[in-house]
């Protein structure tokens, strides 16, 4: 008996759209694998700065810390020239929108095009272990329960005596600019305000006078 003509159409057109299918499968995971993945929102609010990260690893591990602690590679951790030590800050891959919380508790980097040295699990959670560096944001997380607030500083020195001689000068304009040391850094700074808006009018008004400043957080 042969088969009937009608049948082996409906058996070709099925085969024709398992192939069909097949083939759409096979390009949208080729797309997906291409595909860049987005850049979402910022969840930390105001940057208070952009720039390069870099990261420190297996080398440092068990190391004496500026100050004073251990170097843990696998603890969330950062280096930073001038925030003081024990702040949070979240750090935030601009490429991918990754982020992570560290806290500070190192100097560096020592490379004047990079911004902070994060820990191997720090950069590991923001995407910064295979490339080595990375363009990210940094923002100020405030501890639990209190506000953030923030100061303009003018200047951070490891030398005391360079930041008295600074803070002299700069008081005569700003009479509330002292110098906040930690036993590492001597940091010249002006003023504290609850308010980011105000602290970065403050700085711009200090740029304008040729004098450059950053936003940090208060201690």
């Amino acid at each position: 008996m042969r088969p009937r003509k009608d049948s082996r159409v409906v058996v070709l057109c099925r085969v024709a759209f398992a192939l069909l299918l097949f083939a759409q499968l096979l390009l949208t995971a080729a797309c997906s694998g291409n595909r860049k993945p987005s850049s979402a929102p910022p969840t930390f609010g105001v940057p208070i700065e952009r720039g390069v990260a870099s990261w420190y690893g297996p080398r440092f591990n068990g190391k004496m810390t500026a100050n004073g602690e251990r170097y843990d590679m696998n603890a969330l951790t950062a280096a930073h020239p001038s925030l003081p030590f024990g702040t949070k800050i979240g750090v935030r891959n601009t490429r991918t929108g990754r982020e992570v919380v560290v806290r500070v508790n190192d100097r560096g980097p020592y490379s004047k095009n990079r911004i902070i040295d994060l820990s191997y699990a720090a950069a590991r959670e923001v995407g910064v272990v295979g490339p080595g560096t990375a363009s990210v944001e940094i923002y100020v997380v405030p501890a639990a329960g209190l506000p953030a607030r923030y100061t303009v500083q003018v200047g951070a020195f490891s030398e005391n005596e360079k930041a008295v001689s600074l803070q002299r000068d700069v008081v005569r304009l700003y009479p509330e600019a002292v110098v906040d040391a930690d036993g590492t850094w001597n940091r010249v700074q002006i003023g504290a305000f609850d308010n980011r808006d105000q602290a970065e009018s403050l700085r711009r008004e200090l740029a304008a006078m040729g004098m450059p400043a950053i936003v940090v957080a208060a201690r």
